[in-house]
């Protein structure tokens, strides 16, 4: 009987294992932009030269960023871009790739490398990741808006992301990028305070570097960047990361946050701009749910704090059928079941909340940054009922 039992087991791994081989290789494309630009893309590693890295395990290194730009284009026909090429490819889960989730090789993009740009001067919108990711992980968002007219900025912020690449090389994080302190059972605490704080400064002058660089390109650049008002726009802690850049930016024009629990300065200044908080199903990152333990009232009362000190426009609303992950690029491709529960997805399709998850972001910026009237937003014209506005300031 054990004997029969363990052959079971044997060949139901088996089986398994070999259907995730072939899920690894099946390709997969991520959602269609929906703006009526082409999608280009270009990457830079920009060095900062006005700060010394605190994060870097040499002192006195100056802080250096990988940065990819997302921008509107003009249909080349030319070779699309690779979705994590060459060293990237180190951001798959563990030391085997390829067992557990699609292949970064088998998974599609809609953007062009080096793509002439589309005629026009186009705002510049700066995208954080959450923490331990990188920008790239974030492709279908950043596509989606690059092809409604924004440059978009991915940071990947250096010792903080679990793995980055500057100038081919791959960049691990360090325990002072990531502390412990600073995990999902801690960002709502005040444990969390004394090493998000300044993480979180940390965070706020890349997105401002980011943007600042992105007012500054030449060629092929030079004439097309609207620096006028930026916008920020986070996942996670990189949320929180926008709205305090935001707060820190003069210039600023909006700041979206999805699914970050905020804390820091701007949870008790507030923001004086446009703010969108879009949470996860049950999240209470917008200050309007069922808080039934003491990290969810802590969430719901930093961001109750965060709102009421604001004078700018709100607009809040939660994703049914999501879960913290879905906001990434997790949700468009494959990963085995133990890598689900590794990871928090919800239910909803993934491609389909991150293209509504699109559609409320062009909403808003195009509202914030372009002064555009806002049917989606004020629910007049609402394209999804998944996404449901959550009165979250009075």
């Amino acid at each position: 009987m054990t004997l029969a039992i363990l052959s079971a087991v044997v060949l139901a791994t088996g089986t398994y294992v070999g259907y995730a081989a072939i899920r690894h290789d099946r390709p997969v494309t991520l959602p269609t932009p929906t703006g009526p630009y082409a999608v280009g893309r270009a990457t830079f590693d920009w060095t900062d030269r006005t700060r010394t890295d605190p994060l870097a395990p040499r002192p006195g290194t100056p802080r250096e960023l990988s940065v990819w730009l997302w921008y509107p284009a003009v249909p080349s026909g030319g070779r699309r871009a690779a979705y994590l090429p060459g060293a990237w490819n180190g951001l798959h889960f563990g030391s085997l790739p390829g067992l557990g989730e699609t292949g970064f090789g088998a998974v599609r993009v809609h953007a062009y490398e080096g793509a002439p740009l589309a005629a026009g001067r186009f705002p510049i919108v700066v995208l954080l990741p959450g923490l331990g990711l990188a920008a790239p992980q974030y492709t279908a968002l950043a596509e989606d808006l690059a092809s409604h007219g924004y440059l978009v900025a991915g940071v990947t912020p250096t010792y903080t992301a679990n793995l980055t690449v500057l100038h081919g090389r791959a960049v691990r994080a360090t325990a002072a990028g990531n502390p412990p302190a600073l995990n999902a059972a801690n960002l709502r605490t005040g444990a969390a305070a004394q090493a998000g704080d300044p993480l979180m400064a940390i965070w706020a002058a890349d997105a401002r570097f980011a943007a600042g660089q992105v007012a500054g390109l030449g060629q092929p650049f030079a004439g097309h960047v609207d620096a006028a008002h930026p916008a920020y726009v986070g996942h996670s802690f990189g949320g929180a990361a926008s709205l305090e850049a935001c707060r820190l930016d003069a210039h600023c024009a909006g700041a979206v946050d999805l699914d970050g629990t905020q804390f820091g300065p701007v949870v008790r200044t507030g923001l004086g701009r446009p703010t969108m908080i879009v949470g996860s199903a049950g999240s209470c990152v917008t200050g309007v749910c069922r808080a039934t333990d003491a990290v969810s009232r802590a969430d719901a009362a930093a961001a109750r704090t965060l709102l009421a000190a604001s004078t700018g426009a709100a607009w809040c609303y939660e994703l049914a059928g999501s879960h913290h992950f879905n906001f990434s690029d997790y949700a468009s491709y494959y990963l085995a079941a133990p890598l689900r529960r590794l990871l928090d997805l919800g239910p909803i399709d993934g491609g389909l909340g991150l293209r509504i998850t699109g559609v409320y972001l062009a909403a808003f910026l195009d509202h914030a940054v372009r002064s555009r009237p806002e049917p989606v937003l004020s629910g007049a014209s609402a394209p999804y009922s998944r996404m449901r506005a959550v009165h979250c300031k009075n």
